[in-house]
């Protein structure tokens, strides 16, 4: 946006700190001038989930512009609640929400897998634009190994890895499911080949998996996984560990090296997991549930103590006061097993919030990690379909309580820590007492400008701009105005003041 009278333009002097700014990185280390406080930090998400249509796109085979338009008013709710990243579902099951020469386009896109969207646009590019404009981050969600689901319907496309490999698959259950075997080599090389060929070429802010590692019991009917030929191969070639300590070996392989690969890719691309909320009964004491450990052969504790994410978003969908269960009881236990000093930042099931006990349930976690995750909150909400609508009791609670003032998602220091240089803000004084001003155009570094208003003494974060935005109208009683550049990893700049008075 260009503002007006620009032939009219005074530049202001920008105060700039004098500190050390490779000691800066927007966590509070240093004492900024005038009082400045740092600007509130919590990570505020949702899921959008595509696999059945259960977000987004509301069915298959909708026109390109209606898919557009129904994109374009998820991001816009998000906004509007006061929320900072979006969790997007691209690969629901060995497909693709986005051009792929690895994975057949999805089903769920189009109503046919294989076929692309006619006129074309590729959907993935389109909500990273369209999230990025807005100041929201989004991670790309994938599925590691589900290779199709009973929601999918009609015949799968010839390279689809039902069909062009068949070998690397089995059928679980009466159900329809197809699940790839994570314990072979090849399975792992194709998930790692398309989790990378998206971190190429999209600037994605992070790559997340859920809670699908070897699949649930009701996948297939409470029956063993089918890998005893991959097992008995192993076995027949030396290999002397248990079958759930095999399992569990090849699932930490494959997220170990990932993780290398992503950081060696594109350091600034953020790993994040969603495993189920127990870890294993009895941790901490008095917890019941599934044992993921045994079931889903996901040694979650293992990648949380290892540091081989860069956040976890366990599945805590359980009431605070369900003691079995209980939603700051095992938040605690994950809390003190973040060894390596991550991000965790839990999801909850906002579908069971039902009434209002239900609203009143999710604002008390709000407050929960609030209080237990100081300095590095946040809460990642299934699914966004929930909160779409105008009348919904939650999402109007969310946005007039909690998250009424914006917040920047916490910084990642252990992937860089040097904070991007400060905005410049030039005064436009197109009209008397003008207080519009245009800020410079944005490096390739910045992200976000945040920007905070002092009014009769007291700071308060009043803004945080896309990078692509340039013009701030500061209020009518604002005595200093302090702009403040955020690059990918979340760092802050040093400030960059305007006096008013």
């Amino acid at each position: 946006m260009k503002p007006r009278h620009l032939e009219a333009i005074l530049a202001v002097p920008l105060l700039l700190l004098s500190v050390a700014c490779s000691t800066e990185s927007g966590r509070g280390d240093v004492e900024l001038p005038h009082g400045l406080p740092e600007p509130a930090r919590e990570f505020r998400a949702a899921w959008v989930a595509t696999v059945a249509n259960i977000d987004w796109p509301t069915k298959p085979g909708l026109p390109v512009a209606t898919q557009q338009q129904e994109a374009r008013a998820i991001l816009d709710r998000l906004v509007g609640l006061g929320m900072n990243a979006v969790v997007f579902q691209v690969r629901p099951q060995a497909d693709a929400l986005y051009q792929s020469e690895l994975e057949p386009w999805s089903y769920y896109l189009t109503g046919v897998q294989g076929r692309a969207p006619e006129p074309f646009y590729d959907p993935l590019q389109y909500w990273i634009d369209e999230a990025h404009a807005r100041g929201l981050q989004l991670h790309a969600w994938f599925n590691p190994y589900r290779a199709h689901h009973p929601a999918g319907k009609g015949p799968h496309a010839a390279n689809s890895v039902v069909q062009s490999k068949p070998e690397l698959c089995v059928t679980l259950g009466d159900d329809g499911y197809q699940w790839m075997d994570p314990s072979l080599p090849a399975v792992r090389a194709h998930s790692t080949a398309v989790v990378l060929d998206v971190v190429r070429r999209y600037d994605v802010d992070g790559v997340h998996f859920d809670d699908y590692f070897y699949p649930y019991p009701s996948y297939h009917d409470g029956a063993d996984f089918p890998d005893q030929a991959s097992y008995d191969a192993y076995t027949q070639a030396g290999g002397e560990m248990s079958r759930s300590d095999w399992r569990r070996a090849a699932v930490d392989t494959f997220l170990t090296e990932l993780y290398a690969q992503i950081k060696a890719e594109r350091p600034s691309c953020e790993f994040g997991i969603s495993p189920f909320g127990i870890w294993r009964p009895g941790h901490p004491e008095g917890i019941q549930g599934l044992d993921q450990h045994e079931v889903l052969f996901a040694d979650a504790r293992r990648w949380w103590n290892e540091g081989i994410v860069d956040y976890m978003t366990p599945q805590l969908y359980w009431p605070i006061a369900q003691i079995p269960q209980s939603f700051p009881v095992l938040l605690g236990w994950w809390a003190d097993e973040n060894l390596e000093g991550r991000h965790l930042w839990p999801g909850t099931s906002i579908g069971r919030a039902k009434g209002d006990a239900g609203v009143t349930e999710i604002l008390n976690q709000v407050q929960v990690v609030r209080g237990m995750l100081r300095g590095d909150p946040g809460l990642c909400l299934f699914s966004m379909k929930v909160l779409m609508p105008t009348d919904s009791a939650l999402a109007a609670a969310l946005a007039e309580g909690p998250w009424a003032a914006p917040a920047l998602i916490p910084a990642s220091p252990w992937l860089d820590a040097t904070p991007p240089k400060p905005p410049s803000a030039t005064r436009v004084d197109g009209a008397p007492g003008s207080r519009l001003f245009e800020l410079d155009e944005a490096p390739q570094d910045r992200f976000l400008v945040v920007v905070q208003e002092q009014r009769r003494g007291r700071w308060s974060t009043t803004a945080i701009l896309p990078r692509s935005q340039r013009a701030y109208a500061a209020s009518g009683e604002a005595e200093r105005v302090a702009f403040r550049a955020v690059d990918a990893s979340r760092n802050l700049s040093l400030p960059a003041f305007v006096d008013l008075r």
